[in-house]
């Protein structure tokens, strides 16, 4: 959520409001076989505290779907429950990959500036060493004496 506080009132795809006859309507089925889709769990409608079903506009969407894969494609509603569950599963995984790369995406930024902040703390007096040609030549080194007081 965007962190509003939502309307208890505002009606969205997944708000339960009609009931069996006018879900019936709108997807152009028989109320018995909205009951029948419920009892073989192609489309699960919420309940009401009377056990009432209640349907959103989601569940006439799949509704419409499922008579449409019934009657046009020919699929038996055994097939019918298996292509919508993964369907499901697929939604569920595109979400959960959507939020991976949420989380990648974060990950990534934060290194980037803990990079650049490595980057910064570099000394600037040092200079890269640039190999010339190998000479044989010999050079010796001996520390500076420490002047005693």
């Amino acid at each position: 959520m965007d962190g509003r506080r939502r309307n208890p009132y505002e009606l969205t795809q997944d708000t339960p409001v009609y009931v069996i006859s006018v879900a019936a309507q709108l997807s152009g089925l028989h109320p018995q076989t909205l009951r029948q889709y419920d009892r073989l769990g192609l489309v699960s409608p919420d309940r009401t505290a009377g056990r009432g079903r209640r349907y959103s506009a989601r569940d006439i969407e799949l509704l419409r779907q499922v008579q449409q894969l019934s009657q046009d494609e020919g699929i038996n509603l055994a097939g019918i429950k298996r292509i919508i569950e993964l369907e499901n599963q697929v939604a569920a995984l595109q979400a959960r990959v959507a939020e991976l790369e949420g989380a990648l995406d974060g990950a990534a930024a934060a290194m980037r500036q803990r990079e650049a902040a490595v980057h910064a703390s570099y000394r600037r007096d040092l200079v890269p060493y640039q190999e010339v040609q190998q000479t044989s030549a010999l050079v010796v080194w001996r520390p500076r004496r420490q002047q005693q007081d």
